[in-house]
């Protein structure tokens, strides 16, 4: 069913997309499944970036599901398109694969090491595990195995036939129009030349083949060399037909396109004609594709020529990330799906996505920020449970819990992520010590297996593992700072004796906060139990000195994990020790 307790006024950015995408499917397709598409290019690490574009559809697809409407969610993995450079830090490879620069995706070797088939295959296979983790079902196309099977070929000779039709759309659009005498005798760039043209921006929407036999909507993959860095040098409509030349090995053929599957059709002709044989409703574009002249708005004049329409959907923003240490970052600093399902679990993920309309940009915290968007959570989380959220933040929080088809895996017993973590880097993978401190968290409700607070624990543990630097991570002294502890005035001995005497009797989370913030209070003549309002400015200084003088004496730093979960994870009797009782 769908999402629940909105009125009109007040629905999600999901619920009125899907109200669109029904309607228009009725008109364009009555009676047949929607069908909303996200096209992922396996040519290197799929990132975060790459993940909003099959999380809009995908929210989407959902509540159509919800409504009880049949839906298709494609994905279409473009691995059949070129290869285009070298990625910087990705493990495994070297400079040896840039002479696979212009060879179908899924014609280039894997990484080194990798268990996968081919470089498609390696990079495909980590975003197949992000998504299901994530509970996002689709049906998956290999753009290889459509090409290469003939799937296309009939779509691909209306083209051809057409191709006078399309370069006069195309040329309305290209910034750079050159006079026809010389348009007709256009050099295919050279291998270095797409490179070049690549870094800036200009070939990443290539438009096709334009030589002495004029233009050309499809580019061959050479039979020698497998590149696409080919020129067609003729076309005969009846016989279909085709001789092309290898500008990089210099081999040429003549084919029938009507027999001949090693080739495509280039990506602005090739994303409208996709829309039109899938029957596509539904598709959201990056901020790149959709400003003046690029491939959206181009597709959605070429798109008639296949007798298709233009799929509605939203120009998403770009998704940032904040603080992403280099230590994990082996990728050449772009963090994927994967690397953000390492430190936080999939309801997170889902609801940061599912919180913010597509034009809103969003960062993904791989820094101390993940606290507090973990309280953030833990908190509408509460207010759904006893029903005092707002009804935009109770959709949103059903989205990313669950799906049509039931809720995620989630966490049995819920403590603060923060906590977690706390524990996790006093630890250093000591699980026995790690279970007996949040057993003692709230000791009327002890935690009896550490697999009651996973996978959340295990998230909280890789984050402290492989984004908080070394010289940041917690040690607890081994022996009691002698020096600082003769050195100390009447004040700060009479703070640590207030401490000492009340750890017994205060011995849990609740009972620890409530004793380190009240000892300050006390010494200036208070009640451990008086509010904010009720005390002089001047008591929060002496709070942050003695919460100084505790991470001094316990960890050698001014500053540290919370104090009460350090405590804990200490232990009384060292906790005792190390402050010189």
């Amino acid at each position: 069913m769908p999402i629940v307790g909105q009125s009109a006024e007040t629905t999600d950015w999901v619920s009125r997309f899907a109200d669109e995408v029904i309607e228009e499917s009725e008109r364009r397709a009555p009676g047949k499944p929607v069908v909303v598409a996200s096209g992922l290019s396996p040519s290197g690490p799929i990132h975060l970036g790459n993940l909003r574009e099959v999380m809009t559809p995908h929210l989407v697809a959902d509540e159509i599901r919800r409504r009880g409407h049949q839906v298709r969610h494609l994905i279409s993995w473009d691995d059949y398109d070129r290869y285009r450079k070298v990625p910087a830090g990705v493990p495994g490879i070297d400079e040896s694969w840039a002479e696979h620069i212009g060879k179908p995706l899924t014609s280039v070797p894997a990484p080194k090491g990798s268990a996968h088939p081919n470089w498609a295959e390696h990079f495909k296979a980590a975003m197949v595990d992000a998504l299901a983790e994530l509970g996002v079902e689709f049906d998956g196309i290999s753009q290889t195995a459509q090409y290469t099977s003939g799937v296309y070929r009939e779509q691909i000779l209306h083209a051809m036939a057409h191709r006078g039709d399309i370069d006069a759309i195309l040329d309305q659009y290209r910034t750079k129009k050159a006079p026809a005498a010389a348009k007709k005798q256009q050099k295919p760039l050279d291998e270095a030349e797409v490179e070049a043209a690549e870094g800036s921006g200009a070939a990443a929407e290539d438009d096709g083949s334009s030589g002495s036999a004029g233009y050309f909507p499809y580019k061959p993959y050479c039979g020698n060399c497998e590149k696409d860095l080919t020129t067609v040098t003729s076309y005969d409509d009846a016989t279909t037909e085709l001789s092309y030349t290898c500008n990089a090995c210099g081999f040429s053929e003549t084919v029938r396109l009507n027999e001949f599957n090693r080739g495509k059709l280039v990506w602005k002709v090739d994303w409208p004609m996709r829309w039109a044989y899938e029957g596509v409703v539904f598709e959201p574009s990056g901020v790149d594709h959709s400003s003046p002249g690029s491939s959206f708005q181009v597709g959605g004049q070429i798109v008639g020529i296949f007798g298709g329409k233009q799929p509605i959907g939203p120009m998403y923003a770009f998704v940032g990330i904040s603080g992403m240490a280099k230590m994990s970052s082996s990728k050449g600093g772009v963090p994927t799906p994967g690397d953000a399902l390492k430190i936080m679990e999939p309801q997170l993920l889902r609801w940061l996505y599912a919180r913010r309309r597509p034009n809103q940009s969003f960062k993904i915290a791989f820094d101390q920020e993940i606290q507090r968007l973990y309280d953030e959570w833990d908190k509408l989380d509460a207010k759904v449970a006893e029903g005092a959220a707002l009804p935009a933040d109770i959709a949103a929080h059903a989205r990313a819990v669950g799906t049509a088809g039931g809720e995620l895996p989630r966490t049995a017993r819920v403590l603060p992520y923060r906590t977690l973590a706390s524990v996790a880097d006093i630890t250093a993978g000591h699980e026995d010590q790690a279970l007996r401190i949040l057993s003692e968290l709230d000791p009327d409700n002890p935690l009896s297996a550490l697999d009651e607070a996973r996978p959340r624990y295990d998230k909280a543990e890789a984050w402290i593992n492989t984004q908080v630097p070394a010289d940041q991570r917690t040690i607890v002294r081994d022996e009691p700072d002698a020096e600082l502890l003769k050195s100390l005035d009447e004040a700060s001995q009479q703070s640590l004796r207030l401490l000492l005497d009340g750890l017994a009797s205060n011995w849990s989370l609740d009972g620890l906060t409530h004793l380190v913030y009240g000892v300050p209070k006390v010494q200036a003549g208070f009640s451990a139990d008086a509010t904010p309002k009720e005390l002089p400015a001047e008591i929060k200084t002496a709070q942050r000195t003695f919460f100084a003088l505790l991470y001094r004496l316990l960890v050698s730093r001014d500053t540290g994990p919370r104090l009460p979960t350090l405590l804990l994870a200490v232990g009384q009797e060292r906790v005792r020790a190390l402050l010189g009782e």
